[in-house]
């Protein structure tokens, strides 16, 4: 029976025997580490360069004080939204966009992943744009940054297995806590941390057009629709099952918290800037790096542009491995970095097309690199809504989930999630129609 198992199969068997023996020999902290590496790529990823940007524009705007608080609970927002999005790959054992085709049609299958694509792009081009801008503060030239990130895609995806590759992009993803050390540089002031993060203080000066925009911008820093479909492509292609559930659960709540440090750490580093009256909103990441050299120090600074160029360079490792699950799951072919490239030829040319496309869209000359970076993430936040709904209405379908399916409890926080992203689409559209809106 194994000799006519593809390579993919025989892969997933292989992680698999070493989960049951690690279950067997109760084993915890093993079964914790075979298990764990979705929730962390999803949530460390989606701190991405657009969203380290965005902090650190709201710390330079702001100071330490409401979006603090806001950002923890963002987070435990997506943290709800990536729960769902674990239990619905282990029990099911099949990726977001392939549920979607099944349960609601060809038209709503397709429209996902086109709109996911379309998203994606989007999104990767902010990715370059950090890794290029991170990069520029050592003096690297665009063109060599660009190729370098695209060779260590290409490098990672070929290595033939999802645990090598997941491995990998972990190691890169930790790299995202830099912007602690930062913001431990800059010595703040950190009882008054402590009194933003447990009191909640409103924002200065109120709500007006452009707290609206980097609120939506922070916002659509912790809960996008590519992280869906990205870490159920995940947990199915790792073989998750149900009874790995719990652990998913844990996987996701360690990158939820790690996340919220990172990002955090990003805004508590560039408060210096809001202190000594410098609004550093459309500055990019050298920019910032710069910026915070007074305050940071030369190695402070420099961790600064490591964290924004490894920021864009994991997203495009895991947005780009989102677009080609949704594809294969649509189009009906192959889609696992379990498969070698000649039995998955779609998924992988997607999965470079979309990475490499949205790399040379960079290096075109006099790109509005602050008005992309701002806006791809107001953009994530319009998108949700729609994604939110197809995840809860999956979510409690008896046929799919059975006996795993949402609670009334689940079921509430899951609307509230998608109220809360809806109200704030509503609130920025006003501010588009009425551009001198304040409340």
């Amino acid at each position: 029976m194994i000799h006519h198992m593809n390579e993919e199969d025989r892969h997933r068997a292989h992680d698999r025997v070493q989960v049951l023996k690690a279950y067997r020999s109760r084993q915890r902290w093993r079964l914790l580490w075979l298990l764990i590496g979705p929730g962390i790529l999803v949530m460390l990823g989606e701190n991405d360069a657009p969203s380290m940007l965005s902090y650190a524009a709201t710390g330079s705007q702001f100071g330490i004080g409401f979006f603090l608080p806001f950002v923890v609970f963002t987070f435990a927002l997506a943290f709800v939204a990536q729960e769902i999005t674990v239990r619905l790959g282990a029990v099911s054992k099949t990726g977001h966009a392939d549920l979607i085709y099944r349960r609601f049609g060809r038209f709503w299958g397709n429209f996902a992943m086109v709109d996911l694509l379309w998203t994606n792009v989007m999104t990767l081009i902010t990715e370059f744009i950090g890794v290029v801008a991170g990069a520029g503060f050592f003096g690297i030239p665009a063109w060599l940054a660009v190729l370098g990130a695209l060779t260590l895609i290409a490098l990672a995806t070929f290595s033939r297995r999802y645990w090598r590759w997941e491995r990998m992009t972990l190691a890169f993803a930790l790299f995202n806590l830099i912007f602690i050390p930062v913001a431990i540089l800059v010595h703040p002031h950190w009882a008054s941390v402590g009194r933003a993060l447990l009191t909640w203080r409103p924002l200065p000066g109120g709500i007006n057009n452009n707290t609206i925009i980097l609120l939506l911008a922070d916002i659509g820093a912790t809960i996008t629709p590519w992280m869906l479909f990205f870490q159920q492509g995940a947990v199915s292609d790792k073989g998750l099952a149900a009874q790995d559930i719990r652990h998913g659960r844990w996987d996701t709540a360690i990158g939820a918290t790690l996340a919220t440090l990172a990002a955090l750490a990003a805004i508590i580093a560039t408060a210096p800037l809001y202190l000594h009256h410098m609004n550093a909103a459309q500055f990019g990441a050298a920019q910032f790096a710069q910026a915070l050299r007074p305050y940071a120090g030369r190695i402070g600074a420099t961790l600064f542009a490591l964290g924004i160029l490894e920021a864009g360079l994991v997203a495009a490792m895991t947005i780009s491995t989102s677009s080609a699950y949704a594809f294969g799951e649509v189009m009906r072919v192959a889609h696992s970095l379990n498969r070698p490239f000649h039995e998955a030829r779609g998924f992988y040319l997607v999965l470079l097309l979309v990475a490499a496309l949205s790399g040379a869209v960079v290096l075109i000359p006099g790109f509005p690199l602050e008005y992309v970076v701002i806006i791809v993430n107001v953009v994530a936040v319009l998108t949700m809504p729609p994604a939110i709904g197809f995840l809860l209405i999956l979510a409690n379908d008896r046929e799919i989930m059975g006996r795993y399916r949402n609670t009334t409890f689940l079921n509430i926080i899951g609307i509230g999630v998608g109220v809360f992203v809806s109200l704030a689409g509503i609130l920025y559209a006003l501010t588009v129609i009425l551009p001198n809106l304040k409340f």
